[in-house]
C-alpha cells in the first residue's frame, strides 16, 4: 500500500494547481474511498477500518510533506526520505531512480492525458 501512496503523492504534487483543485480533490476522494472499500471487503470491522484509514491518511500526508521539495534533494536525501516509509526495503537507490523517472514522466504529460479516458466530456 505504501508504494501506491507514494505514487499518488507524486501524482498530486505534480498536478497541484488552482485550475486542477476540484478534479484533484475528486481523485483524492475516489482513491481513499476505494481504499476503504477494499479494507471492508477484506472483512475488517468498522473500528478497525477507521483506525486503518486514519493510519493511511496520516502516512499519505507525511509522504506528501516529505516529497514536497523532491527535485531539490540530492540522491542521499531522497534515499533517507523513502527509507523512512519503507524501512524493510533493501534496494532503496533503485526506488529513488524509479521515483525520479516517475516524476519526470508525470511532468511530460498533462493531467488531461490521464483523465481523458475516464471522464465524460
Amino acid at each position: 500500500m505504501t508504494f501506491f501512496l507514494i505514487h499518488f503523492a507524486f501524482f498530486l504534487k505534480t498536478y497541484k494547481s488552482r485550475e486542477n483543485k476540484d478534479i484533484l480533490q475528486k481523485i483524492y476522494d475516489f482513491n481513499f474511498r476505494q481504499l476503504e472499500l477494499s479494507i471492508r471487503e477484506i472483512g475488517y470491522g468498522d473500528q478497525s477500518i477507521n483506525k486503518k484509514m486514519k493510519n493511511y491518511l496520516n502516512l499519505f500526508h507525511a509522504i506528501v510533506s516529505e516529497i514536497h521539495f523532491w527535485d531539490k534533494l540530492d540522491k542521499n536525501e531522497k534515499s533517507k526520505k523513502l527509507s523512512s516509509f519503507l524501512e524493510d526495503f533493501g534496494e532503496i537507490d533503485i526506488l529513488v531512480d524509479h521515483f525520479d523517472d516517475f516524476s519526470m514522466n508525470l511532468k511530460k504529460k498533462t493531467l488531461n492525458f490521464f483523465l481523458k479516458s475516464v471522464i465524460s466530456p
